[in-house]
């Protein structure tokens, strides 16, 4: 598979691994009684910080959890004033923070790259960890434009995998069609690429310009099987009498002169075939109509699984018929669905403003697709806080959705979160007036590092310590807290994980302390400070001994 190579690439494509675990720091919560620091429990979350830390301080609680992401990344235009990187959100990968990260992680070279390579650098890492985050049966929708999107599509392959590529949707956007371009740009692209291509179904989702009388509004999918072609040569099929029909009663003639063609005069009635009758043509789908034939007419799985039938219509062709049980008609090209400058118009009802923010409508949109009850949903560039806005809305319907936030520029408090919570509450005035959609939220700041160098940071407090510890070993999250063993973690792949770690003594596994262990397991790995057991005993006992990397001097 062709890949993308760049400057600097070498320096990030690992890059994750050695982003620094951080401590997210709970600010304050918010509910429809306001803004308190108590913690409601709120499972929302909107992040203040870079989102390469904040994503690899959410993997020991959400990797492998999150069911969709959708992101609305940097663009990289290139800009032409220093007014224009005054907006409040700069695509062009300019601010301070990303340049000194660049500088850092890529070194002397930084200065050497060019927009594009420091763009690649920016993304790469964030996508290896959204990678991480993303569930096995998640889907992530990355909007993009014609600056980066063939880059964006390279490196997507790379992380996720090519076979893992669903679609390049193309949204039109109605952007400004009296810019002085040659030809006026309306549409941006919505990149989608899922975990696991096998575990997803049809999206629940529908063209918002379909009309009500559209057939896919009809509660059965019915598709002929008559196909004649190079790649469907004439082939005969003998009907059995008893071979349903979509009309009661029904006299096909023997005929030549449309297809199929009728080798014997067909007597239908009370809805089904009543002589065998020989017919010909090309087919698609033929074995699953002849295994709907040897079924004695029972339904039968298609190749996605669907159950199916075949019935004679009133033309005397071949139909294949399956229940719909998923409405979906989603096409590539996505229009209807709001445009940024009515987005910005329902922002001001706010009171907030902000440069070409997406519509509401079309992150709802495309998170029906796949999002159900208590469904997470990440966006790491989150902006003015649409996603967060749309699943409120998606909420309505009683369902328990989940989103975390994560934004990096200082107003992720008084933009981001401020329309959050007016989303809650209610915003606008008399006939302009929105209800509020109730929910909550907690607000977070990233705080110190997990580890200060090779030694734990043992300011961050002990349950943040275990969590880090138990994910390290096992990628998995903790275990319910056990009164009666406060040491246990968990256990995982009949292996039971104990931190024997107490911040103000040093720890010792002894024979004393084996008593205490009462979950049962094939073997154990304990972490203390010091161990007083023989080689002997750790042997006999299936114990693996690991000393916490921690300043025991200071104690």
């Amino acid at each position: 598979m062709p890949t993308l190579d760049w400057i600097g690439k070498d320096k990030v494509i690992n890059h994750h691994l050695d982003v620094p675990y951080r401590v997210l720091e709970r600010q304050y919560s918010y509910d429809e009684n306001g803004q308190h620091t108590e913690d409601n429990g709120s499972e929302n979350m909107i992040i203040h910080g870079d989102n390469l830390s904040a994503l690899k301080s959410l993997l020991p609680q959400y990797e492998g959890r999150i069911k969709c992401i959708y992101i609305d990344p940097p663009y990289n235009t290139a800009k032409s004033s220093e007014k224009n990187k005054a907006w409040v959100y700069s695509d062009n990968v300019d601010d301070p923070r990303i340049r000194n990260w660049l500088n850092t992680v890529v070194g002397d070279e930084g200065e050497d790259l060019s927009r594009h390579d420091k763009w690649l650098c920016m993304m790469y890492p964030r996508l290896r960890l959204l990678y991480k985050l993303l569930a096995d049966d998640g889907i992530i929708f990355i909007s993009i434009d014609d600056n980066e999107g063939h880059n964006l599509r390279f490196i997507c392959d790379e992380i996720f995998g090519k076979r893992s590529f669903i679609a390049q949707l193309v949204w039109r956007s109605d952007g400004n069609f009296d810019n002085q371009a040659k030809i006026k740009n309306c549409h941006e692209y919505i990149l989608c690429y899922v975990k696991k291509p096998d575990m997803l179904g049809l999206p629940n989702g529908v063209d918002p310009s379909a009309s009500e009388n559209s057939k896919v509004f009809k509660s059965e999918i019915r598709n002929t099987v008559v196909k004649n072609g190079p790649k469907n040569p004439m082939s005969r099929i003998l009907l059995p009498k008893g071979f349903p029909c979509a009309v009661d009663s029904l006299i096909i003639e023997e005929r030549r002169d449309a297809f199929p063609y009728y080798h014997q005069k067909a007597v239908i009635s009370n809805g089904v075939l009543q002589n065998e009758v020989e017919i010909e043509s090309g087919w698609s789908s033929k074995n699953i109509l002849l295994d709907f034939i040897r079924s004695g007419f029972k339904p039968v799985k298609d190749t996605k699984g669907q159950s199916t039938i075949f019935e004679i219509t009133k033309t005397g062709a071949i139909e294949m018929v399956k229940p719909r049980t998923t409405i979906s008609h989603v096409l590539s090209v996505l229009s209807n669905l709001g445009s940024t400058q009515n987005m910005s118009s329902e922002l001001a009802l706010m009171g907030i403003k902000f440069d070409f923010p997406k519509p509401v409508d079309l992150i709802q949109y495309l998170l029906g697709f796949y999002c159900e009850d208590k469904s997470i949903i990440l966006d790491s560039f989150a902006g003015s806080g649409t996603t967060g806005h749309a699943v409120l809305n998606m909420n309505r319907d009683g369902k328990k959705r989940k989103f975390i936030l994560i934004e990096m520029m200082d107003y992720a408090e008084t933009l981001t979160a401020e329309r959050v919570k007016q989303v809650i509450k209610g915003y606008g005035e008399g006939k302009s007036k929105v209800e509020g959609t109730g929910g909550n939220f907690s607000y977070y700041e990233l705080g110190d590092t997990l580890m200060n160098g090779n030694e734990l940071n043992e300011s961050v407090g002990v349950e943040k310590i275990r969590e880090y510890v138990y994910f390290t070993e096992t990628k998995s999250r903790l275990a319910p807290f056990k009164d009666d063993e406060p040491y246990y973690l968990g256990t995982y792949i009949a292996t039971a994980y104990y931190f024997y770690y107490d911040r103000n003594n040093v720890t010792t596994l002894s024979r004393a302390f084996l008593h205490t262990i009462k979950t049962r397991a094939d073997s154990y790995v304990i972490y203390a400070d010091l161990c007083t057991l023989s080689d002997t005993e750790l042997e006999k006992y299936h114990i693996t001994f690991k000393k916490i990397p921690r300043d025991i001097t200071k104690l």
